[in-house]
């Protein structure tokens, strides 16, 4: 009897596209099917993983979901036993921190098939990208510059801010997000940049945002802090290309600190075929894989088999080597159990305190009170 497995991943060219494609491939080699969902950017962000995994066989996760996955025992360890050359190939080809930050508790729950961070984007026919915080911020006061500020991007935003200028937020168990004045000169900075943008950009994601920015009459030159999304700097994706490249240094260490996105392939616990899932898991996270048909169907590859790969490039504007050392340098977000529902809660402190116009001590006073709560399930 065949086999056919269900997946869930999320709602864009660059989440669903790939995984159709590679599953084709995987059916004709094997004869296994994969049938792929799909549901909305802010769904994937906030959806209960263990509802996910009830109904699905593959999920497409987020590396901040890997505690709350732990205590829930949703997902199936993918370090079984006889593939250790596999997966070492797979920890030695990754970009930035990606793969270990699926890594938790000792065990594998995910592998990368998706590497992005907070980079920068913009319009070269309008402009050229932004070197410096200061530079960026002259675009600003022309209003040229628009920022992805709907929850949880503002707080990524912040994250990246408190990392370049040396003040990186805790992410290793202690409970005190920020030192009190580090989180100020943060807040204070993207407080600046906030006042200068189209407050559109408060409901706005980074899809929102480089829709805007790829139309022909757009006037926005410069998105600063945003997750790269490969697809704008594809010609013919949308009319105007949008080109991707190292963030604007506000510190003095350049493009350091950025806060980590992309997504990992993961398995249900649930399922009724997990040896299954876990090998369609290993292959698409496979450096032949990842360069190959994964980059060719639109995705973002999580390999560095991609990133090195001068077809995909060329194909992308440059997009990989371009945005590389962003990534090399990029900050894994926390991943205890009771993280995401900070994540929410700390976005929209965020986003009251700017558009309220709060002192910024409070505000990060009560960042850390919100970090410090989200402990209580540990």
């Amino acid at each position: 009897m065949s086999t056919t497995l269900k997946g869930m991943t999320w709602s864009h060219p660059r989440g669903y596209d790939p995984m159709v494609a590679c599953s084709r491939i995987w059916r004709e080699r094997t004869g296994v099917t994969v049938e792929w969902d799909k549901r909305s950017l802010q769904d994937f962000e906030t959806y209960p993983v263990e509802e996910l995994a009830r109904a699905y066989d593959l999920i497409v996760i987020d590396h901040p979901h890997v505690g709350q996955i732990t205590k829930e025992k949703c997902l199936a360890p993918l370090d079984v036993a006889g593939r250790e050359t596999e997966r070492l190939a797979l920890s030695q080809a990754s970009v930035g921190r990606s793969y270990p930050s699926y890594t938790w508790q000792g065990r594998q729950w995910a592998f990368p098939i998706d590497a992005a961070t907070q980079v920068q984007a913009w319009r070269p026919d309008l402009g050229d990208r932004a070197d410096s915080w200061s530079e960026m911020m002259d675009l600003a006061r022309q209003g040229k510059v628009a920022l992805p500020m709907r929850p949880p991007h503002s707080l990524m935003c912040f994250y990246t801010l408190s990392a370049n200028l040396g003040h990186a937020c805790r992410s290793d168990g202690v409970r005190q997000l920020i030192d009190i004045d580090a989180g100020v000169e943060a807040f204070e900075l993207l407080r600046e940049l906030t006042d200068l943008i189209d407050p559109a950009c408060f409901s706005m994601d980074p899809i929102a945002v480089l829709e805007v920015m790829s139309e022909p009459q757009s006037k926005v030159v410069s998105a600063p802090l945003i997750y790269g999304y490969v697809s704008y700097a594809m010609p013919g994706f949308r009319p105007s290309i949008v080109k991707f490249g190292d963030i604007p240094a506000a510190g003095e260490s350049g493009p350091v600190g950025s806060a980590l996105g992309g997504t990992g392939i993961a398995v249900s616990a649930f399922s009724g075929a997990v040896d299954a899932a876990i090998d369609f898991a290993y292959f698409l996270a496979s450096g032949e894989v990842q360069r190959g048909p994964y980059a060719a169907g639109g995705g973002q590859p999580g390999h560095a088999a991609a990133w090195d790969d001068d077809a995909v490039n060329a194909a992308t504007s440059d997009f990989y080597r371009a945005t590389r050392r962003t990534l090399e340098e990029a900050w894994v977000r926390p991943r205890h159990d009771g993280y995401m529902a900070f994540q929410q809660a700390g976005s929209d402190r965020i986003n009251e305190g700017l558009l309220r116009k709060d002192a910024a001590r409070k505000v990060v006073d009560d960042l850390n009170r919100l970090f410090s709560q989200s402990f209580a399930a540990v």
